[in-house]
């Protein structure tokens, strides 16, 4: 029997599908494996500074980042690690990062909270909240004018939401009509305020786009399936030029709001073992298991790949270089 063209179409669509969902699980295990490591380089004195770790977040950025370009820019916040490497960064040179060392993206001058990789187009993270949603809708600006068809994508927190910051970003966005997309990862947690605390007056932080006039959606923030479908539409929005999407996804901060905070006095045992059965990397393990797409020996091939990729990422960042004191001056101003 012979398939016509629209059924062999279809055939296509879904075996890229299938490519992508694997895709995001890679990713989602591969982020994982890279905080959960960054933890205990931490608690053994090798990670100076702070770590605000994304563990039970993965789905959302490698939700989005199958539906991106190498030409697309990211900027994220606090637990921005995972968004980092949704974007394709390498894991030894971010692990470098972290420890401080001169093999670092940012010569071991960024750390946790400040890693950019502007060879990919990552343009970094951002300490104050809220602060990195006026600095997308600049580079998305700047994408309209010089480069049409680029997208801007902010990853953003609950909290941040509350800020002036925030405001003024989207703002600017919607006035201009900007190819932007803001993503908010509402893990439930503002530092340790809820969002039924901070914004009683809306049920779901998406809401505050329409005071933009832009599209607003809240999805899953566990099933990355669900988050992908949402970027998808909103990407190709911006591409075509019809302005920005504001995406929330509901998820959650499996750890306290760094790791020096136990997390305990805001919210119960009991919330967090609930959060647990709902982690969006087994969830979505079951789900390819289920649609045959992911067997247990490809996911333990999958797994093990990943260990040694950090356990080698750890490995390179010991053996590197301290930055030298004359450094701390260098890379201050930008000079042409």
């Amino acid at each position: 029997m012979s398939i016509g063209r629209k059924d062999q179409a279809r055939g296509i669509m879904n075996m890229i599908k299938d490519t992508i969902k694997l895709e995001m699980y890679k990713t989602m295990v591969r982020i994982r494996e890279f905080e959960e490591r960054a933890i205990v380089e931490y608690r053994k004195g090798n990670i100076p500074g702070f770590i605000h770790s994304s563990v039970g977040q993965e789905a959302i950025p490698s939700g989005v980042a199958p539906f991106v370009t190498k030409d697309d820019y990211f900027l994220c916040t606090h637990r921005g690690h995972g968004v980092v490497i949704a974007k394709g960064a390498r894991t030894d040179l971010m692990m470098a990062e972290l420890f401080g060392k001169e093999a670092g993206y940012c010569k071991g001058k960024g750390g946790s909270m400040h890693i950019a990789a502007f060879d990919m187009n990552i343009v970094g993270a951002n300490g104050v909240v809220g602060a990195n949603a006026p600095i997308a809708s600049g580079v998305a600006l700047a994408c309209k004018r010089r480069k049409p068809g680029t997208v801007t994508i902010c990853f953003l927190g609950d909290g941040a939401t509350c800020t002036g910051s925030f405001h003024e970003g989207l703002v600017f966005a919607a006035s201009f009509v900007l190819p932007v997309v803001f993503v908010i990862s509402n893990n439930q947690f503002a530092l340790s305020t809820s969002p039924s605390y901070h914004s009683k007056s809306i049920k779901n932080l998406s809401e505050r786009a329409k005071g933009y006039g832009i599209q607003g959606i809240t999805i899953d923030g566990n099933d990355a399936v669900a988050v992908g479908e949402a970027a998808s539409a909103a990407i190709e929005r911006a591409r075509e030029g019809k302005g920005p999407t504001l995406i929330e996804g509901i998820t959650y901060r499996m750890y306290g709001h760094h790791m020096g905070d136990p997390g305990t006095g805001y919210r119960t045992e009991e919330e967090v073992e609930d959060a647990k059965r709902k982690d969006p990397i087994t969830l979505m393990c079951g789900r390819l298991t289920r649609e045959n797409i992911l067997s247990k020996e490809e996911d333990e091939k999958i797994r093990a790949e990943v260990t040694a990729e950090i356990d080698n990422a750890v490995l390179f960042a010991l053996r590197s270089s301290e930055a030298s004191p004359e450094e701390a001056l260098k890379d201050v101003y930008y000079e042409k």
